[in-house]
């Protein structure tokens, strides 16, 4: 069981004379930003002019800057744009300004991990991981609440890491529901595994698989769609709440015993085998070199799946079939 702290453990003082620099205004970096300065901390926020996270900052009250200028002033710089991005702004932006006493932080440790990232031995590198999206951060904040984060300190240069960590966790809101220490190769490399074999990778595609095999059985679309995606949310809910076994004990007993019996059938021994290489990729290095790649080659590949993917029958009726549903997006 790793450890776990709570309000108790981290003190707000800590960070009061620093300023803090988040790098990058998008969902995850405008829920930090937002929730730290209602902390009564100093945050600024280093954004490239021109696009509509730079616009959105503006209109939260920031006075956005470039990220260099940022990383210049700030004591604590919070890199929290997307992966493929980083390494080149830091090389650019903030290197130069990086300090003794100051500290890199992030919210993923992939490019720390991977090697893309090589901060100096003078300075303290840190993260705070919130485990869930950044809207979702702000959100259980303004309720009073907390989402739990990862704790991870990779280099203590100065010796006051850990307490500078907890202390900005608190400021998310973080420690009212647990900060989990944990190392940046841990929490990399199973967050990775987790979005490619089960939340994203795995999930779309037995979704898919399930829609596709009722369609070309001669079912209605939208029955499919209902069945296989439809409802996942309700199930997903339950399990979000209560676990498996509590999922199991709301359904059905139909629904139960067909879980026991016919999920092994689709999740086979085979499958748990691919999930291993999965892993292996990932602990290897392999995915990331071969991500870093496809965008350095102008991400040609990527964005011909996306397409691909978008045309799905299952995309189609879906947007049909919400449209429908205005409660949804309330």
């Amino acid at each position: 069981m790793p450890k776990i702290y709570y309000e108790k453990d981290a003190d707000l003082n800590v960070l009061k004379d620093k300023t803090i620099a988040i790098i990058g205004y998008g969902i995850q970096g405008r829920g930090q930003a937002l929730n730290l300065r209602d902390s009564g901390l100093n945050v600024i926020i280093g954004q490239r002019e021109g696009g509509p996270n730079y616009q959105k900052a503006v209109e939260d009250g920031f006075k956005p800057v470039d990220a260099g200028k940022a990383a210049q002033k700030a004591d604590i710089i919070v890199i929290l744009t997307q992966d493929h991005l980083q390494a080149e702004i830091y090389k650019k932006q903030v290197r130069r300004h990086l300090k003794p006493g100051k500290a890199l932080v992030f919210s993923h440790g992939f490019n720390v991990h991977f090697g893309f990232i090589k901060p100096s031995a003078e300075v303290d590198v840190w993260m705070i991981a919130p485990k869930g999206p950044g809207s979702f951060v702000r959100r259980q904040y303004e309720e009073g609440k907390g989402v739990p984060c990862l704790v991870a300190i990779h280099q203590d240069a100065s010796g006051h890491a850990l307490e500078q960590a907890l202390a900005y966790a608190k400021g998310l809101g973080g420690t009212r529901a647990g900060v989990f220490e944990t190392t940046f190769k841990e929490e990399t490399e199973t967050d990775l595994f987790g979005e490619q074999a089960v939340l994203c990778g795995g999930t779309s595609e037995l979704i898919k698989a399930g829609f596709d095999t009722l369609v070309e059985a001669g079912y209605a679309p939208e029955m499919a769609y209902f069945e296989c995606l439809h409802e996942l949310k309700l199930i997903v809910d339950i399990i979000f709440e209560e676990g498996i076994a509590g999922m199991r004990k709301r359904v059905s007993d139909t629904a139960e015993y067909g879980d026991y019996t016919r999920g092994p059938r689709v999740v086979t021994d085979r499958t748990r085998k691919e999930m291993k290489k999965i892993l292996a990729e990932i602990q290897s290095g392999k995915f990331a070199r071969e991500w870093m790649k496809a965008n350095k080659k102008g991400r040609a590949g990527f964005l011909k799946m996306r397409e691909d993917q978008d045309k799905h029958q299952i995309e189609e009726v879906g947007k049909r079939l919400r449209g429908m549903m205005s409660w949804i997006k309330k």
